[in-house]
């Protein structure tokens, strides 16, 4: 049985881990870490402490009214994606253990495609 690094809850909620496969179960968040654990297999957990985060990543949709995603990136470890039922609630109660200049929003698609269009045509011209 895994065993929680929080000793203090403060919002636990369903949600969905994007590493490899997708993964369903429950997030919680809690005063040591951020905490996802899988509803089949007791094995597939993921456990971030707060002091290991580096950025909250969140892509936001129509002007901040749905917000389909979210990534956690670690000092050490990588990126971890996830989405849960509310995003929105989640990364309020997130708030509270990162520093607002740690979370930011992801690019949109066309700002992705504007930058590889314009990394390509000033490759053309040198």
């Amino acid at each position: 049985m895994v065993q929680s690094i929080n000793s203090k809850v403060d919002l636990v909620m369903a949600g969905t881990s994007y590493m490899g496969l997708t993964d369903y179960g429950k997030i919680m968040i809690g005063n040591k870490g951020f905490e996802f654990f899988n509803e089949r297999d007791v094995n597939k957990y993921i456990q971030i402490p707060w002091d290991e985060v580096d950025k909250v990543i969140a892509s936001v949709m129509f002007k901040g009214r749905f917000i389909p995603r979210f990534a956690i990136q670690t000092k050490k470890d990588g990126t971890f994606s996830f989405a849960a039922k509310d995003s929105k609630k989640l990364l309020r109660a997130m708030q509270k253990y990162v520093a607002p200049e740690d979370m930011v929003r992801s690019l949109t698609f066309f700002q992705v495609l504007r930058r590889n269009l314009s990394h390509l045509f000033k490759q053309d011209n040198k």
